[in-house]
């Protein structure tokens, strides 16, 4: 390993992030390099320390399935893709069900996610009604968003609004980046926690477009970030470029915790994979409802993985889904040096 990746790993694991040019160097070494499985390795004594063992599980719960006319290329819940073609809302009966069954099952929190043109009142109306039968925290994920509106989320029970960047913004999507920013500004000022991930990544995407984003989560202080590869779905407009694999996504996701230093309380990968869970992630989404990378509507019925098989997933790769959540607490996990994992060998028996 050459020194100047040595001082990079040295850096990182003060804690303090690193630079621009710095990620690149990372994100350009060979993936089957000895280098960037020192830099996984790293990672995953960072996440280890920083996050006491805990495996988040955030359940995801789409409540509508709708053709949606802002025809993102990498969703399957658009017009042009054509595979949804009449409006569906999951009644309030079945998100109960869901809702319940996820805090039986112990979900650390519930991501309650729209298509482009969902009402936010009824978001709103769904909130205020769940905080009512749930205690598990209520993050949303739906369109841009106003103070105003941020406000109301914030007074309907909400804690935190999942919002991305996306790779492609404004190429693969119709939205500006300064408008998806100017959300992210809005989340801070009203208080809501902004969750992040690096996403939908696809082997189009070239490093210094991925490392803007990653560092672009530091900047404005994501509870937590990560990588979510692009899922193609038959037909999809990106379907060309084909897939990153779940080593490809590993590096990623690990190259991201570097960025981040101390400042996240977890850090996520999807879709669930052993391999990131090596390399500094801890935190899984099972999904029900819609999914904008899936052909069922309920992709509970088709991709998604329940609680129990993330669970699963977890605990074989040494982290403890039981504990409590790092990521609504007002207190940051104290950093723990020993960086055990849950299930290692006492060398002293």
């Amino acid at each position: 390993m050459t020194n100047s990746i040595k001082n990079i790993l040295a850096k990182a694991e003060d804690m303090g992030g690193l630079s621009h040019e710095e990620v690149l160097t990372l994100l350009r070494l060979p993936l089957c390099s000895r280098e960037t499985y020192e830099i996984m390795a790293t990672a995953n004594l960072m996440s280890r320390m920083t996050f006491g063992g805990k495996g988040e599980r955030h359940f995801h719960i789409g409540l509508n399935v709708q053709a949606c006319k802002y025809n993102c290329k990498f969703c399957s819940l658009t017009e042009e893709a054509g595979i949804f073609k009449e409006p569906k809302e999951f009644s309030d009966e079945q998100v109960l069900a869901w809702a319940r069954q996820g805090q039986e099952q112990g979900a650390d929190a519930f991501n309650l996610m729209t298509t482009g043109q969902y009402p936010l009142e009824r978001l709103l109306e769904i909130g205020r009604w769940l905080r009512g039968e749930v205690s598990v925290p209520l993050v949303a994920n739906t369109r841009d968003i106003s103070h105003a509106e941020g406000e109301a989320l914030l007074a309907a029970g909400f804690s935190g609004f999942y919002h991305a960047i996306r790779l492609g913004e404004g190429v693969d999507t119709p939205f500006p980046v300064e408008k998806r920013l100017k959300t992210i500004k809005v989340l801070r000022d009203v208080g809501l926690r902004w969750m992040n991930c690096v996403e939908p990544v696809g082997p189009e995407h070239q490093p210094g477009e991925i490392a803007r984003v990653m560092l672009l989560a530091r900047e404005y202080r994501a509870t937590y970030t990560g990588v979510m590869r692009r899922i193609n779905f038959p037909g999809a407009p990106l379907e060309c470029h084909g897939m990153i694999n779940e080593l490809q996504m590993a590096r990623l996701v690990a190259v991201s915790r570097l960025v981040m230093g101390d400042l996240p309380r977890a850090h996520c990968t999807h879709e669930p994979n052993s391999a990131a869970l090596m390399a500094g992630a801890n935190l899984f989404f099972p999904e029900v409802g819609s999914s904008p990378r899936d052909q069922e509507a309920d992709t509970g019925q088709g991709r998604g993985k329940d609680l129990a098989a993330c669970g699963a997933i977890m605990r074989e790769m040494g982290w403890d889904p039981d504990l409590a959540s790092n990521c609504f607490s007002q207190e940051a996990p104290a950093l723990r040096p020993e960086a055990s994992c849950s299930g290692e060998l006492n060398p002293r028996a």
